[in-house]
């Protein structure tokens, strides 16, 4: 079993597959992100209730602090959940998942605030909520610095103590920790989501690089066949035309041009026959690690089994039916898995290539593509099966070992 990726249809590059190999790790990426943030989150509560606890404060504030802090952290999750599929029209300040944590926020600061009166420890909660937002990016960079100002100024006012026992607050030894810790907590959640936009925006390059390489492929089969059929033709209708001039003057000159015109066509089916040989002559397990290659980058997680003599098997057949099966995938599978695999099973060759479905995802299995491989493979002596269910769609292909000769 190999994994790899390339974006393009022809044979990837070791650099292509490394580049490519990194966009799998997005998700794995996104999750790094969010325990990192929700890491920060925890900590700072855990530093205020050892900061609160060498304080004094009774054991009712410092369980208050912990339970709400619990809850505000577990607030910051779906705020999280939103950033991640986050687009450019900007936050909603109506939405009940974004006003609820806010409120829940600022409910848990107003604790705080007079639990430990410290409007330091009060302002963080709703600080960093906010920073979770999906603001513009230009007014992302502005309220954080408005934010981490705030939480500078609060930082002085506790320090010299304007509440009664703020003071106190102040005379502990993780005071300093705490403050530092809680004023630029909001700029490293933006740091940490920065990066993460970073990574997406890598993400959608690589998909479009993918998509980009798939229709220059396409444009380049299209133009060579342009080239091929109208040189061709246009010489056709030249010969045909002169023909037609010289048959009332010269037959037999208008016979030989006739003779040349379908010459010609002899040329032109030729032409095309050698032209659709260069495509299939790409072998069978080369097929297979581009159609791979190909569904990892439009983001499947995809794994291929060929066997060791793959390339015995008829490319004639195989080939094209790897190609529209996987075209199949990725434009009407919409999931997250894919498997390949392909060998001989018995006396014949079996190909089958499979994709999980997105819930509520219609899939034709009678469309134009798959009746176009069936003939493909009826008349190779094989068969196809499609078979599919509400998770899963799969093609199946079997063709006997002694057709290989028709390759």
């Amino acid at each position: 079993m190999k994994r790899g990726m390339a974006p393009d249809v022809g044979v990837p590059t070791a650099d292509a597959r490394a580049t490519l190999r990194l966009a799998r790790g997005v998700t794995a990426t996104w999750w790094y992100t969010v325990s990192v943030i929700v890491f920060f989150e925890v900590m700072i509560v855990v530093v205020w209730l050892a900061t609160l606890l060498e304080a004094g404060v009774a054991p009712v504030g410092l369980w208050t602090v912990a339970i709400g802090g619990s809850i505000w952290v577990a607030s910051t999750l779906p705020l999280l959940s939103d950033y991640r599929h986050r687009t450019d029209a900007g936050v909603s300040a109506r939405s009940p998942r974004v006003l609820i944590p806010v409120l829940i926020a600022a409910a848990y600061g107003a604790a705080s605030v007079v639990i430990t009166e410290s409007v330091l420890i009060g302002l963080l909660p709703v600080a960093q909520s906010l920073m979770l937002l999906n603001w513009p990016r230009r007014v992302r960079g502005r309220a954080l610095l408005v934010v981490t100002a705030s939480l500078g100024c609060a930082w002085i006012f506790d320090a010299r103590g304007s509440f009664s026992d703020a003071a106190t607050l102040g005379d502990a030894s993780g005071w300093v920790l705490l403050a530092f810790y809680s004023t630029f907590l909001p700029a490293m959640t933006v740091l940490s989501l920065w990066w993460w936009d970073v990574l997406v925006t890598l993400d959608l390059a690589r998909a479009s690089e993918a998509r980009l390489g798939a229709t220059q492929e396409r444009l380049r089969v299209a133009t060579d066949v342009h080239d091929l059929q109208g040189h061709h033709l246009q010489v056709i209708a030249l010969q045909l035309e002169l023909t037609e001039r010289l048959l009332s003057r010269d037959p037999h000159a208008a016979l030989d041009t006739l003779r040349a015109a379908r010459k010609s066509v002899d040329d032109a089916r030729q032409g095309t026959r050698d032209l659709a040989t260069r495509f299939r002559s790409v072998p069978l397990r080369d097929e297979i690690e581009n159609a791979r290659d190909l569904l990892i980058a439009a983001g499947l997680a995809t794994e291929a089994i060929v066997a060791p003599d793959a390339d015995r098997a008829p490319a004639s057949v195989f080939g094209p039916v790897i190609r529209e099966t996987t075209t199949n995938v990725l434009r009407h599978g919409g999931g997250r898995r894919a498997s390949l695999s392909f060998g001989p099973v018995g006396d014949s060759w079996r190909y089958e290539i499979s994709n999980d479905l997105t819930p509520g995802a219609v899939v034709n299995g009678d469309g134009s593509g798959v009746q176009g491989m069936e003939r493909r493979v009826s008349e190779a002596g094989g068969r196809i099966e499609v078979l599919s269910d509400r998770e899963r769609f799969s093609i199946v292909v079997t063709i006997p070992v002694q057709q290989e000769g028709r390759r």
